[in-house]
């Protein structure tokens, strides 16, 4: 199996299924942790010199970060319903515990930070939503903290592709830094399928081959994407979920388009995440 292709595997004492550290992962800055959580149960965490933002995307959780408390965060009964997740910002140097109201599905999505910021719940209002693309390149955006919302490394969204339509296209990257053409930020795609049973492919590759993967992904799976072009197709009938975290020495999204396929954009005029 593919290094960049992560599995979920048995939930541990505190209902992670998924663990991504930037040792594990070989790179510097994006971490991902996926919960899933029992009712009443409790995780804590704290990251030291990285921010975290938590995200709720299914169930309801009493947040608690550095004793302030963030109540009835969440909701939704799936990620695919038309609605935000909960998510709540915890500052680098701050504690926080995450109580699950009933089952919950918890994302911890983390980068490197300093100390000073407060922690804060993101309101549905503040989290901007899109469509990009048309025909069978639609997709539906939702930005959870975007580079406009305050924080110091990280960027996380969540997109809806419809079955049969292709995302993160045409393909894109952002590995090189370019003043104002493009920045470095490595990525992970954490992918949900409805229904479950069924599959996307993901490929990631560089211009020079030396990278070059096409992945089948199912529901739970998570995609590494250290460097290198990204595109995402979901299977005829099944809709395909992804939250994105991003994160690189610049908070700032700038991405360059494979050149083979720029002409694809310049055509529809529409950005590929």
């Amino acid at each position: 199996m593919s290094k960049l292709l992560i599995r979920p595997g048995a939930p541990d004492k505190n209902g992670c299924v998924i663990n991504v550290t930037p040792q594990s992962a070989g790179w510097r800055h994006v971490g991902f942790q996926m919960h899933r959580l029992k009712p009443s149960q409790v995780m804590r965490g704290g990251l030291g010199e990285r921010e975290s933002c938590l995200v709720v995307l299914t169930g309801t959780a009493n947040i608690s970060v550095d004793g302030k408390s963030f109540d009835a965060v969440g909701g939704r009964a799936s990620v695919f319903d038309d609605a935000a997740p909960g998510a709540v910002y915890a500052p680098a140097g701050s504690n926080y515990s995450v109580t699950a109201q009933g089952e919950a599905e918890l994302a911890v999505c983390s980068a490197p930070g300093k100390p000073g910021r407060s922690p804060r719940a993101i309101a549905a209002a503040d989290m901007s939503r899109e469509v990009r693309g048309s025909g069978t390149n639609t997709r539906y955006v939702r930005n959870i903290l975007p580079q406009n919302k305050d924080a110091d490394s990280l960027l996380v969204v969540e997109v809806i592709t419809p079955g049969g339509h292709w995302s993160s296209y045409p393909p894109h990257k952002h590995d090189t830094a370019a003043a104002g053409k493009e920045t470095v930020l490595e990525e992970t795609y954490y992918h949900r399928v409805k229904p479950p049973q069924g599959f996307a492919f993901q490929r990631v590759y560089t211009d020079e081959r030396d990278i070059d993967e096409t992945m089948c992904v199912h529901d739970g799976d998570l995609v590494l994407v250290p460097r290198g072009y990204h595109p995402v197709g979901a299977a005829h009938g099944y809709d395909l979920y992804y939250l994105n975290v991003m994160a690189g020495p610049e908070r700032n999204w700038v991405f360059r388009n494979d050149p083979q396929h720029e002409w694809l954009a310049q055509k529809s005029q529409v950005a590929p995440q």
